[in-house]
């Protein structure tokens, strides 16, 4: 029996962590419950290799004919597993035509420049124009993501804030610059130089993306939730997720612990395995407190459609809202000190010698091994260098102090444990 939603603020989560932990199960049966609870619910599979339609047991069929669009799975539930190819044309025309182009003329046979100028990025960036087209039409109450492997799910997360950086500083001059040296460069060699073309496609692009990096960035709208397994590998991959999302800028409001021995199996075969899982969840909510740590028992046999969907969603979320926020602490913050200022950015599982920064122009660049997160600094700190910087307690503290109106310093400070 449906039940009137009592959280009717709009709410977009992503769902994300290691392969094979169960996150699309745990997004399908998040769906199904909110859908039971009166929420026009839509779950978008943004993972390349889409296992949605599986987990509710679809005909492959069905799923063929309707690739890309939004398929109705029941009463205020939808589903919809963004096609990259049906999205080209849609979306990409100009940019996928210049980059086959290019591949093309390096050597490589047509059929597989065709197919190399599907470059990393389309599929995500696709994803999140339908996000914001959804969002701006108020066509859901709660869209839920089912995100692929963690370093994807980084990747995804970070399109909007790369994409304003190239808007900002390198587009125009990009095109400029091509529209200046093409005629030129036609009578000397083969290669294609984008066209005008190219540029509104990806200008056009650029607009119907506009606002979803605030999007993403708003607690109140938007949260993650990492899915992990009770081992030791798998507990270090969710480690750095939740580190990478609070650099940039995401809300965790839940740890999700999913296959977890259930107390009725006695089996001698098992013992050590229901040891090693109480020790490895103990310490997943110690590490993560105080975001909630919500545990799965491992089911009798595969989650696979609706009925067992629902019952995973029931043994998850029992009388909890899907839609509410479980915790919402900013994940960087600024305040003043003296005459300083102090930007506050919460980075656990992080040593000191792990981080490296330094300011150019009004962003603060912080770089957490091979990741790197741009901070644009708010106009009265803009002017600010960074004086020094220490972790304390999870967190990444960093005094922000005048430099005799410099605009910009390439100083390279590396935290202090």
């Amino acid at each position: 029996m449906a039940v009137s939603p009592r959280y009717k603020v709009m709410r977009l989560i992503l769902y994300s962590g290691k392969g094979g932990v169960g996150k699309t199960s745990i997004s399908a049966a998040t769906g199904l419950e909110l859908a039971r609870r009166g929420y026009k619910t839509l779950v978008m599979s943004v993972d390349p290799a889409h296992s949605l339609s599986d987990a509710f047991d679809l005909d492959k069929r069905l799923m063929d004919h309707e690739a890309g669009k939004l398929v109705s799975v029941g009463k205020n539930l939808w589903i919809q597993e963004v096609d990259v190819q049906e999205e080209i044309s849609r979306h990409w025309e100009s940019v996928y035509g210049y980059v086959s182009a290019l591949l093309n003329v390096s050597g490589l046979e047509k059929t597989l420049a065709e197919e190399l100028a599907v470059f990393p990025g389309m599929e995500e960036v696709s994803s999140l124009l339908y996000v914001n087209q959804y969002v701006r039409e108020k066509s859901f109450d709660a869209i839920l993501l089912d995100c692929a492997p963690t370093g994807e799910s980084l990747r995804f997360v970070s399109i909007p804030t790369t994409l304003e950086w190239y808007m900002a500083k390198i587009f125009k001059l990009e095109r400029s610059v091509a529209k200046l040296v093409r005629p030129m460069m036609s009578t000397l060699t083969s290669v294609p130089l984008p066209q005008e073309s190219y540029f509104e496609n990806l200008q056009n692009l650029h607009r119907k993306l506009a606002g979803i990096d605030k999007l993403m960035a708003d607690s109140k709208i938007t949260t993650v939730r990492l899915v992990t397994n009770p081992e030791k590998v798998v507990l270090k991959e969710t480690q750095r997720a939740f580190t990478y999302f609070c650099l940039f800028g995401l809300t965790v409001d839940a740890v999700i612990v999913n296959r977890i021995l259930p107390s009725e199996i006695h089996d001698s075969f098992f013992s050590s395995w229901r040891e090693t899982q109480k020790r490895w969840v103990r310490s997943i909510e110690e590490f993560f407190a105080p975001v909630p740590v919500w545990r799965v028992p491992l089911f009798q046999d595969e989650v696979l459609g609706a009925e067992r969907l629902k019952r995973l969603g029931r043994m998850l979320y029992g009388a909890r809202d899907p839609a509410k926020r479980y915790f919402d602490e900013a994940p960087y913050r600024f305040r003043k000190v003296d005459s300083n200022y102090q930007l506050r950015l919460r980075l656990p599982f992080v040593s000191g010698e792990d981080i490296n920064l330094y300011k150019k122009l009004d962003e603060l660049i912080i770089r957490v091994g091979g990741i790197k997160r741009h901070v644009s600094l708010p106009q009265r700190i803009a002017h600010c260098e960074p004086l020094s910087a220490r972790v304390q307690d999870g967190e990444l503290i960093v005094l922000l102090g005048r430099n005799d109106g410099q605009r910009e310093t390439k100083t390279q400070l590396t935290a202090k444990a």
